[in-house]
C-alpha cells in the first residue's frame, strides 16, 4: 500500500507540475477518439470521414475549451446524417438544441462527461460513468449523463436503420420523419438506461455523503447492485435483451475503475478516526474528523565522495619549508 501511495505522490506532481501540457493532450486524446467512434460507426460523408480531417478538428479542439469537443462532434453526427437524408440530419439538429439546452443550463461543467459516455458503450462499460459521477458530482450530473444516453442511442438507431431509410428515397418527408420519431421515442432500453442511471447517480451520491466507515466502497458497492437488478427487472418488464453476463461483466469493470477513482479522490484512514466535540454562544457541535492518509513522496540527495587522499601533516610542514 505505501507503494501505491508513494505512486499516487509521484502522479499528482508530475500532473501538477506539467498540466499546462497535458490539459491540451487530453482535449486531443479526448476528441481524436470521438471523432474517430463517430466516423466509424455512422461513416456516410466520405469528405470528413477522413483521418487528416479528423487529426485538424482534434488539434483545433486541444486548443479550444472542452465545450468545443463537444460542439465539434454534434457537427460531425449532424453532416453525416445529412449524407444519409435531410430528414435524419434535421431530426438529428433539433434532438441537439434540446440536448445543448438542457445541459447548457444544468450542467455545463460536465463537457468530458456528455463525451465519455458514448464512448464508455463503445468500450462495453457504460456503467462507469453512473458511478464515477455520483461519487465526484452531484444528482444535476444525471442530466449529462442522459444527453450522453441519448446521443448514443440516437446514433444507433440511426445506424441499424440506414438500409431501411436509403430506400424510402421515394416516400414523402413526413412518413421519413414520423419513420424516425417513432423508432427513436419506442426505444424501451434508452428510456430503461436513463433512469438506471440517473437512480445509480442519486444513490450513489446520497450514501458516499453519508458520515460511516467507507462510505464511498459502499456506494460504489451499492451502486453496482442496483445496476445489475435495475437492467435485470427492466428486461423481464419490457425484454430489452440484456446480456447477463455482459451486464454482470461491465459492472464488476466499471467497480474496479470506481474504486481506482476513489483512490486517488478520496482516501482516508479511518483507523485514525477522531470525534471532536465543542460549542460557541448558541450550539453544540459534535465533528468527526477522517485524516487523510498521504505518504511523502522519498527525495533523493547526491552523497559526493572526494576520492583524493589528504596528504600526511609532516609532509606539508616540509612543502612549506
Amino acid at each position: 500500500m505505501t507503494t501505491l501511495l508513494v505512486a499516487k505522490q509521484y502522479i499528482k506532481k508530475f500532473i501538477a507540475k506539467y498540466d499546462v501540457y497535458l490539459k491540451p493532450l487530453l482535449k486531443l486524446i479526448v476528441a481524436l477518439a470521438s471523432l474517430m467512434m463517430i466516423n466509424a460507426k455512422i461513416g456516410y460523408m466520405q469528405k470528413i470521414d477522413n483521418l487528416s480531417i479528423v487529426l485538424m478538428a482534434a488539434l483545433m479542439c486541444s486548443f479550444m475549451p472542452m465545450n468545443f469537443i463537444v460542439f465539434i462532434a454534434a457537427v460531425f453526427i449532424v453532416l453525416h446524417m445529412y449524407a444519409l437524408t435531410l430528414e435524419c440530419a434535421a431530426i438529428t439538429l433539433v434532438i441537439f438544441v434540446v440536448l445543448f439546452l438542457l445541459y447548457l443550463r444544468f450542467s455545463s461543467k460536465d463537457t468530458l462527461v456528455v463525451v465519455l459516455t458514448p464512448m464508455s458503450f463503445v468500450l462495453g462499460i457504460p456503467y462507469v460513468m453512473p458511478l464515477i459521477m455520483g461519487l465526484l458530482g452531484t444528482p444535476v450530473s444525471a442530466i449529462s449523463v442522459g444527453c450522453g444516453v441519448i446521443v448514443t442511442f440516437l446514433i444507433g438507431y440511426i445506424a441499424d436503420s440506414a438500409t431501411t431509410l436509403s430506400g424510402m428515397e421515394a416516400e414523402e418527408m413526413s412518413t421519413k420523419i414520423r419513420f424516425i420519431i417513432d423508432g427513436f421515442l419506442d426505444n424501451k432500453e434508452m428510456f430503461l438506461t436513463i433512469a438506471a442511471f440517473t437512480v445509480i447517480i442519486v444513490l450513489v451520491y446520497l450514501i458516499r455523503r453519508l458520515s460511516v466507515d467507507y462510505a464511498w466502497t459502499i456506494a460504489i458497492i451499492a451502486g453496482g447492485l442496483a445496476s445489475v437488478v435495475i437492467f435485470l427487472v427492466g428486461d423481464l418488464m419490457f425484454d430489452t435483451n440484456v446480456s447477463i453476463l455482459g451486464l454482470i461483466v461491465g459492472t464488476l469493470f466499471s467497480m474496479l475503475i470506481a474504486k481506482i477513482v476513489e483512490f486517488f479522490a478520496f482516501h482516508v484512514d479511518y483507523s485514525r478516526t477522531e470525534k471532536v466535540q465543542f460549542e460557541d454562544d448558541e450550539y453544540y457541535y459534535y465533528v468527526k474528523a477522517v485524516p487523510k492518509v498521504t505518504v511523502a513522496a522519498p527525495s533523493r540527495t547526491v552523497k559526493k565522495i572526494n576520492t583524493s587522499k589528504k596528504r600526511p601533516a609532516n609532509v606539508q610542514a616540509r612543502n612549506r619549508e
